[in-house]
């Protein structure tokens, strides 16, 4: 790839798993100084750090608490350093009901996916550099309205409306705020959210290939790959746009 991070500082809400986690190993090995992800879970962090390498650096949080939030910010701001891309990309996906969706539902989906990501972008702005590339994981389900996903699927829309107001309000610091948005693919949380087990995986893959001009659901890497276009200096240029990486199946 045509990317250099040398000396660059890369922080990543929900890297310990899937495209995070991906996101981070790639920025690593691009040379980042330092890349900061965090995850709830202390061992899957462990277990991502020695994925990563050397120059990773974990934060176990939950960002849709306050106290999460301030635990990234207290980390990084220890390290004296700014950070050159910062990718909100943590987020839960689970099923609800309309008509029996409770408040407690509502209320994890929204702290976590939204709220989250407001406030991680927003607390962090104090230690992240002008010029920086800051990157929202939205979906296509923000535009496709997926039965039993009304929660998830709002969310998502709102973390698109915040990639153009952000990218207004931080543009005399010349910052960067794009939304990307994946379409299907194999991550942890289809089966830690959604709860798919073999056979809905399978099914869904089976559905994926006939809609999706594609004909096959995405790996983690793959969105990683377009998150680390994203974050460099060759997207330069592009700035407030929702890129959907999908496969086709939302634009068709």
């Amino acid at each position: 790839m045509p990317y250099n991070f040398n000396g660059k500082n890369i922080f990543i809400t929900g890297g310990s798993t899937g495209i995070g986690l991906e996101s981070a190993i790639k920025f690593a090995q691009l040379g980042a100084n330092k890349v900061f992800i965090t995850g709830r879970n202390e061992n899957t962090l462990n277990t991502a750090k020695e994925l990563i390498g050397k120059n990773a650096e974990i934060i176990i949080a939950d960002v849709g608490t306050d106290a999460g939030i301030k635990a990234m910010v207290d980390k990084v701001a220890a390290g004296g350093i700014k950070l050159d891309v910062v990718f909100a990309n943590a987020g839960i996906a689970e099923n609800n009901t309309f008509g029996e969706t409770t408040n407690d539902e509502f209320d994890k989906t929204f702290d976590i996916n939204v709220k989250g990501v407001f406030f991680t972008v927003q607390e962090l702005l104090p230690l992240t550099s002008d010029g920086a590339s800051i990157i929202l994981t939205a979906s296509i389900v923000s535009h496709k309205g997926m039965a039993n996903l009304s929660l998830y699927n709002a969310s998502k829309a709102a973390v698109r409306s915040f990639a153009r107001s952000f990218a207004t309000d931080l543009k005399a610091r010349n910052i960067r705020v794009n939304a990307l948005s994946p379409g299907a693919t194999l991550t942890p949380i289809m089966q830690n959210g959604l709860k798919m087990d073999t056979a809905a995986l399978e099914g869904f893959k089976q559905y994926i290939s006939q809609a999706a001009p594609s004909g096959r659901v995405a790996t983690p890497d793959e969105i990683a790959d377009v998150a680390v276009f994203l974050a460099s200096d060759t997207s330069s240029y592009i700035n407030g746009i929702e890129l959907d990486v999908d496969g086709g199946l939302a634009q068709v």
